[in-house]
């Protein structure tokens, strides 16, 4: 559980305004305890007369705070309510912010109507259904999660590796609002920086002969008012526009009127931010601009998942800490990962003033080699990419639209990216987040673990959308006892160091390959993956005032002097063997005589291999001598290593470094203290290595030492 699971109220859960880029005053919060039943196959439309348990909206029902905490695909629910005595004579909407999958609506036992979709928000006008007094509502739900071709990100009813616990049914807010039968159906911001200007499109959902009235505001000050016809696009004129960025994230106020004639029929409070979003030639690169100047996208990967809430946050503290956490570790941008977040999370996202790219939830995410992979329903791809859109168009913060990640549900590409285009012209498109690049949209995403490694293109904005992944188990606050990351750390001075030296790449890649962004994996833990910066249940792993060191690019480049060199430097004999040694090959004493001699590195790397090797394992020993170092020396000592995964080094018996990753690049990584302390100063030490065959094949081993003032924070 999260710290804030003590304080969710089953009286009132998640009592706050749900919508708050329209907003109006009167509304009435369903959440809380409902009643409860598992459906069947064989459900008729009869609706139930008994339910066994009860629910706790709106968290889904596989989670602890639902009190349930199991998987259900077929769901119903029922809860009564009595309207406000002063809503007499106006129209209800009974209002659904996101519910997985398929959702039946009953008003006193009538069908109200169907929606399909588990990310986007939904109404009904309920008030011909109406009886006196108590009122009687009933919800039907069907989630397959993996067993049909919809959109679901990371949701399975297997959870492994990077798929995680699926959410099924209610997961966002339920509320009721008053409203005339003429009304404020939504609103289209569109602001132009270089214009200075905002343009206001006003929807309504009857449309006979409407007006609207909309008035910015700077606090209190008016700074600009239009009006006009519903449905045109009006604009407001905003002199010496003050701009939204995640430095001075300051947001403007609106207030919206429809009328008929002389009488105000609607009234809505909204708010805006001036910001602008492009490519533009810089140094023989496409980057992306923010208001017309290059600010370098940091980033971190966040999935939205919670241990206790699953896809739904505890409260809205809990939902805001996660963006002041990613802040205050010096990120400006969030990866909202294959999940799309109730409208409160781009609120706050807007209000502190952190970038996003969104996006849209994967079909047929990482399914296993043997399973059956349902058909891509195209469809409801589409709809629901529709409905993210064009729900979440008015925030600021959101950026970049991302189609698809890597190739899962992959269809129609070139298509869905006009398609966003028509939609929203005023934010780029990312057609691939690490996949095969067809040349549509306006980026070219590569994702590479751990290390990061740039892209090219000259045409296209180059970013990385995911690197790191390192892992680190943060005892006492894990969700599995077999969990990881893509490379590991063995204490929180361990992942400091490795994720300094991705951040100099990352540092190189900005100043001369033209890079724009790169995101790190990820924010939090997720079940079984360990490579957050803060555990599940949001406790900082690290200090957050070194990560943001690290992530302003604070600290001096690296120096070392060889102990032993790599192959990327200058190739080395070792003693090898395939076959499983007899005795204690780690020792010193251990007679290597019968090994065959061979230079590093071993395997299959275009680069850098020097010596065949094809079996599963391969063993190694190597004698050096560090001269008279001393202590303080042989405390900087590190390994400059690359291997395949499943990695054992020794020095003079000791464990210096173990690792269950995997390396695309060569890495510097500590070793123990112990090993430092078991090494021979002026006389010979042994350094023995194993390591496995997985996807790959290679190993190569370097020993440095780090000098003085290295990685050191920038005065």
């Amino acid at each position: 559980m999260t710290p804030w699971s003590a304080k969710v109220s089953p009286a009132n859960p998640r009592p706050e305004y749900p919508r708050p880029q329209l907003v109006r005053k009167d509304w009435l919060n369903l959440n809380g305890l409902w009643d409860f039943k598992e459906g069947t196959t064989t459900d008729s439309l009869t609706m139930p007369d008994r339910f066994e348990q009860k629910i706790l909206v709106p968290f889904p029902v596989e989670s602890a705070l639902s009190g349930v905490m199991k998987h259900v695909d077929r769901l119903w629910y029922h809860r009564k309510f009595r309207l406000p005595v002063n809503w007499a004579g106006q129209h209800i909407r009974l209002n659904f912010d996101a519910v997985d999958w398929i959702t039946e609506v009953f008003v006193n036992k009538k069908k109200v109507g169907t929606h399909q979709g588990g990310y986007d928000a939904f109404s009904f006008d309920i008030t011909s259904f109406l009886v006196k007094g108590e009122q009687d509502v009933m919800v039907r739900v069907y989630d397959p999660t993996e067993a049909y071709g919809q959109p679901r990100g990371k949701q399975t009813t297997k959870p492994v590796g990077i798929m995680y616990t699926p959410t099924s049914g209610i997961w966002q807010s339920v509320w009721l609002e008053p409203v005339d039968s003429d009304y404020i159906s939504d609103i289209a911001l569109v602001p132009d920086v270089d214009q200075q200007r905002l343009t206001v499109t006003v929807n309504a959902a009857q449309k006979q002969n409407l007006s609207v009235i909309v008035r910015a505001k700077d606090g209190k000050q008016t700074v600009g008012t239009v009006s006009g016809k519903e449905g045109s696009a009006l604009t407001i004129n905003i002199p010496q526009a003050k701009l939204w960025s995640p430095d001075n994230p300051f947001l403007y106020d609106l207030e919206i009127e429809l009328k008929k004639g002389a009488v105000v029929t609607d009234k809505v409070a909204s708010y805006f931010g001036m910001r602008k979003i492009a490519l533009a030639g810089d140094g023989g690169f496409k980057k992306i601009y923010l208001n017309n100047k290059f600010v370098y996208e940091t980033g971190v990967l966040d999935q939205g998942f919670w241990p206790d809430g699953i896809y739904t946050a505890p409260t809205d503290d809990a939902l805001k800490y996660d963006l002041v956490q990613a802040k205050n570790m010096g990120f400006n941008l969030i990866r909202k990962h294959l999940k799309v977040e109730p409208q409160r999370w781009y609120y706050w996202a807007d209000k502190l003033g952190i970038l996003v790219w969104q996006d849209m939830p994967s079909i047929n995410s990482y399914l296993p080699k043997d399973a059956i992979r349902p058909a891509i329903d195209k469809d409801a791809f589409k709809n629901e990419l529709t409905a993210m859109i064009n729900t979440h168009r008015n925030s600021p913060a959101i950026i970049l639209w991302v189609l698809f990640n890597e190739s899962q549900g992959y269809h129609d590409s070139g298509d869905l990216v006009e398609y966003i285009h028509q939609l929203d012209p005023s934010r780029l498109i990312n057609e691939h987040s690490g996949s095969i690049f067809y040349g549509h949209g306006d980026i070219t995403d590569r994702h590479s673990y751990p290390a990061p490694s740039c892209p090219e293109s000259k045409t296209k904005a180059i970013v990385i959308g995911e690197f790191g992944g390192i892992g680190y188990k943060y005892i006492g606050h894990t969700w599995a006892a077999k969990a990881d990351g893509y490379t590991n750390a063995v204490n929180p001075a361990d992942l400091v160091f490795l994720y300094t030296e991705f951040n100099d790449k990352l540092r190189d890649f900005k100043n001369h390959n033209g890079l724009s962004a790169s995101i790190y994996t990820q924010l939090t833990d997720v079940e079984t993956e360990t490579n957050g910066l803060m555990t599940y249940d949001r406790i900082p792993k690290y200090d957050v005032r070194e990560i943001n060191r690290l992530n302003t690019y604070h600290f001096s480049k690296p120096a070392f002097e060889t102990i032993i060199p790599a192959a990327d430097q200058l190739p080395q004999e070792w003693k090898y063997t395939f076959q499983l040694p007899t005795g204690n090959w780690k020792s010193e004493s251990f007679d290597d005589n019968d090994w065959s001699t061979g230079k590093g590195g071993f395997g299959k790397n275009k680069n850098f291999s020097h010596t065949d090797w094809a079996t599963d394992d391969i063993w190694l020993r190597k004698t050096f001598n560090i001269g008279t170092l001393s202590k303080e020396q042989i405390d900087k000592l590190i390994v400059h290593i690359l291997y395949d995964r499943d990695i054992e080094i020794y020095i003079n018996g000791v464990s210096a470094f173990v690792d269950h990753g995997s390396r695309n690049a060569y890495e510097n990584r500590n070793i123990s203290q112990e090993a430092k302390n078991a090494i021979h100063t002026d006389q010979p030490n042994i350094i023995a290595v194993h390591t496995k065959k997985r996807t790959g094949q290679f190993i190569d081993v370097g020993l440095y030492r780090l000098l003085p003032d290295t990685y050191k924070t920038d005065k």
